[in-house]
């Protein structure tokens, strides 16, 4: 009895099985900086709504990263850690059409959890949600990615926007845990957890190229400018001869094209088959979206078409995307 209640937390691990001392070890990382967020919201009739939510914590100096969705029309809010220590924060920028947020600790923070690569990931690999709901800290569950490459719909005002990449898991998320960190047995976030999609599905936002060029807009401007062409589409299938010629089997079906926007203004026309841009093959709706953040407004963009039977390149020009657009 003796032997066992002075034994090493070492020794204590070494007596676990190998899933269980990956979650212990995620645990005993991620816990201290996954922080607990509560905000408050004015709605439409002037009142105020409390909410609630988790953040992560990604630098030295203060800097957390959670939901746009949690923050929501909030300006700033109390940040809680599991040490039980309290500080107020300030909203630094949020993008709901990525549905991320970056805040700032007005006090000192916990050391920052490691951001991961989520285009590592693999169906059925160990991921561990890590969520502060409700100031309840250490919220722990844990599962397997059960899906990679799914889309999940945001909008701000007129605004709708695909989220690609989303990881799929089924480790449970708990009200509360939104914003929370998606980690690898590494110790290495990969994910925001942002949904519950159903019964044992759980959504998170990647973190990837994609997202840390939307947290470094954040950090430096408050918001993300994105380009605008005025196209709407969906995938469609090339004719077999040119899919073999192209190596491409799907391009974008142009549904719309909004009147006296860049595209319209370049020469394309509804039902036309978007091949590529820039030389990079255009196989959905998000690989259009991918190319079409800041630095893309103003520069122009060579657009390869089918029409009819017909190759056709024309140059268009994005603009900003505005809150109307």
């Amino acid at each position: 009895m003796s032997d066992t209640l002075s034994q090493t937390p070492e020794q204590e691990l070494g007596a676990l099985d190998a899933y269980s001392q990956v979650v212990v070890s995620v645990a005993e990382q991620l816990t201290p900086r996954v922080a607990a967020l509560e905000v408050s919201h004015r709605q439409r009739d002037g009142s105020y709504a409390n909410g609630a939510g988790s953040a992560v914590v990604f630098t030295n100096d203060g800097f957390l990263l959670t939901n746009a969705h949690v923050v929501g029309s909030a300006e700033a809010g109390r940040v809680a850690f599991a040490d039980g220590t309290a500080v107020p924060f300030h909203v630094v920028g949020t993008d709901p059409l990525s549905d991320l947020a970056v805040v700032r600790a007005d006090g000192v923070t916990p050391a920052p959890a490691r951001l991961g690569e989520a285009a590592d990931l693999r169906v059925g690999q160990l991921v561990v949600a890590v969520g502060n709901p409700l100031g309840l800290a250490g919220s722990i569950t844990a599962g397997v990615v059960s899906a990679l490459g799914r889309s999940l719909p945001t909008r701000a005002g007129s605004n709708v926007r695909i989220i690609d990449d989303v990881i799929q898991t089924d480790a449970a998320l708990n009200p509360g845990n939104s914003g929370g960190a998606l980690v690898v047995a590494s110790g290495e976030v990969v994910g925001i957890n942002t949904a519950v999609a159903g019964v044992g599905v759980g959504l998170a936002i990647p973190i990837n190229s994609i997202t840390r060029q939307i947290v470094a807009a954040l950090m430096a401007e408050g918001r993300v400018r994105r380009a605008y062409l005025g196209v709407a589409g969906t995938p469609a299938p090339l004719p077999p001869l040119l899919a073999s010629q192209r190596a491409q089997k799907t391009g974008l079906r142009i549904a719309e094209v909004v009147p006296g926007g860049p595209a319209e203004r370049a020469g394309l026309r509804s039902g036309d088959l978007l091949l590529s841009a820039n030389s990079e093959a255009v196989v959905s709706a998000q690989t259009l979206q991918r190319l079409m953040l800041g630095d893309a407004i103003g520069q122009p963009v060579a657009l390869t078409v089918l029409r009819s039977d017909a190759l056709v390149d024309v140059i268009a020009t994005p603009v900003e995307l505005g809150a109307t657009d």
